[in-house]
């Protein structure tokens, strides 16, 4: 297994898409995700307002992790504080897209 850094990003599309709704799953983000071993850089928003033909705009939440290799990544999947997010968070739901690559340093 490489030991360079592994991104995790995830995109969340939701079923109530308000305000209050992605405020609510920035939250538990916020409090379930970051922190975990190995983490390098953890951070969690709203779609941008960006108007350019290029933006995929199919999302109204964005999780973006970065690990500091893929061991790390892996123990975060099986980290119970992840496992609580899925289990008080998935109900709302509708599509989640996951993007995992590796990073290489320069």
């Amino acid at each position: 297994m490489s030991d360079q850094p592994f991104g995790h990003m995830v995109f969340f599309t939701l079923r109530d898409s308000s305000s209050e709704a992605q405020a609510s799953l920035i939250a538990a983000c916020q409090k379930y995700l970051s922190d975990h071993p190995g983490t390098l850089h953890f951070s969690a928003g709203s779609l941008a307002d960006t108007n350019r033909e290029v933006i995929d705009k199919d999302f109204h939440v964005a999780l973006h992790l970065v690990f500091a290799n893929r061991a790390a990544h892996d123990a975060y999947q099986e980290a119970e504080r992840h496992h609580q997010f899925i289990a008080e968070n998935e109900s709302n739901w509708s599509r989640v897209r996951v993007f995992d690559s590796n990073i290489s340093a320069t």
